[in-house]
Formats: C-alpha cells, sequence, structure tokens
C-alpha cells in the first residue's frame, strides 16, 4: 500500500480528537500521597496477567492498566522500578481515598 493509500484513508476517517492519557501514556507522572512519592504511568493494553495490588483480581490481558513504582524509595531508582506494579486505574484512584 503506497504513501497516497493512506493519506486517504486517514482523510476518510476526520478528524479524532488528542486522547491524552494515550499521548501522555509513555511517560510517568509523579503523585504524591501520605504513603510517599509514586511514579504512575499509563499501561496500554498487553498480552499479559498481573494481579492488582489493590483488590487482588486479575488484569487480564487486553486490559489498560497504570504500571506504579515508588518515587521516593530508600534503595534508589533501579530497585523502585524492578518493584513496580500494574494497577486497575480504578483501584489506584480508591487507594487515594483510603490513605
Amino acid at each position: 500500500m503506497g504513501k497516497g493509500s493512506r493519506r486517504a484513508r486517514r482523510a476518510a476517517e476526520g478528524h479524532r480528537p488528542l486522547d491524552v492519557e494515550r499521548a501522555r501514556g509513555g511517560f510517568p507522572v509523579r503523585q504524591a500521597g501520605a504513603d510517599g512519592e509514586w511514579m504512575v504511568r499509563a499501561a496500554a493494553p498487553g498480552d499479559k496477567t498481573y494481579i492488582c495490588p489493590g483488590c487482588g483480581q486479575q488484569i487480564p490481558p487486553g486490559v489498560a492498566s497504570l504500571v506504579v513504582w515508588q518515587a521516593d524509595g530508600l534503595l534508589g531508582e533501579a530497585a523502585a522500578i524492578d518493584g513496580r506494579r500494574h494497577w486497575h486505574p480504578a483501584c489506584w484512584r480508591e487507594r487515594a481515598h483510603r490513605l
């Protein structure tokens, strides 16, 4: 398929509004909580199953999640990144209300 075909297809689709969460997905955002500072990054739906630390339930393949790690860990950045976990977005939001 040539470039002309791709342009024609995009023009036919029309304008799509910017999905800020998707655009920011690759960049972590620092969030402060009662239990310290956290780096939070939106993760695109993947092909692995994770266990959400907030609810203990599975995050199945194909479901978007948040990747969270401690920003102010005592053992340094590498250890904090190794300790990152996938959360359901709703569980992460609810967590802030419980602290």
